[in-house]
């Protein structure tokens, strides 16, 4: 893997948090299933079982931030970091190992943390002070993606409800099936998304 990176927030021409978000490998994961990829996207279940539409958690570099955030409040191990960012997704992403030791990695490569291995073989992750920086100048982007993580996690709540999830399949169905048969104007769509309205809980 190429160091061209320098520091955590230096990368030219790119926001403040791509120096130590972005790098030549490509991170994302589909659903737990191990790629070594990292943005984190689920369908429904701790690994995305249970079908239903994708849901992306994090995106380009996002991981690398919440890993750097949670590392400033303490110091962690591997496993340790996988739970917190599960609690952190309300249990709807859990970043695999495959994800995390990579990025991990990534991250020690560039300086941003260390890892010490302890007795009994377990690694001791830390912040460096260059990562301490870098965090600190993303604080606001790592606020939004927790805001916006909240959020998701409400409406995959309400999806594995079993009585939202039906109203919302009744009304795909009848908007499908009026545009499939004829042309819709928008007056139409929000005539029928009104009298459509699924009941509040």
């Amino acid at each position: 893997m190429s160091h061209h990176h320098e520091g955590c927030c230096k990368h030219e021409g790119q926001p403040r948090h791509e120096g130590c978000c972005k790098g030549e490998k490509s991170e994302h994961e589909h659903c737990g299933h191990g790629h070594q990829h990292e943005h984190g996207q689920c369908c429904g279940g701790r690994h995305g079982r249970g079908g239903g539409r994708r849901q992306r958690f994090f995106g380009h570099g996002e991981l690398r931030l919440v890993i750097l955030d949670i590392l400033s409040r303490d110091d962690s191990h591997g496993y340790e970091l996988i739970k917190a960012i599960e609690n952190l997704t309300q249990g709807n992403y859990t970043p695999s190992p495959g994800v995390i030791y990579p990025t991990l990695d990534f991250l020690q490569e560039q300086s941003l943390i260390t890892i010490r291995e302890e007795e009994g073989g377990k690694k001791q992750i830390a912040l460096t002070e260059q990562g301490t920086q870098g965090i600190e100048e993303n604080r606001e982007q790592v606020e939004m993606i927790e805001e916006r993580i909240k959020a998701r996690c409400v409406g995959a709540a309400l999806r594995q409800n079993p009585q939202m999830k039906q109203a919302l399949d009744n009304f795909k169905a009848v908007l499908d099936l009026r545009v499939n048969q004829s042309d819709i104007t928008d007056a139409q769509i929000k005539k029928n998304h009104c009298g459509d309205r699924p009941r509040r809980f």
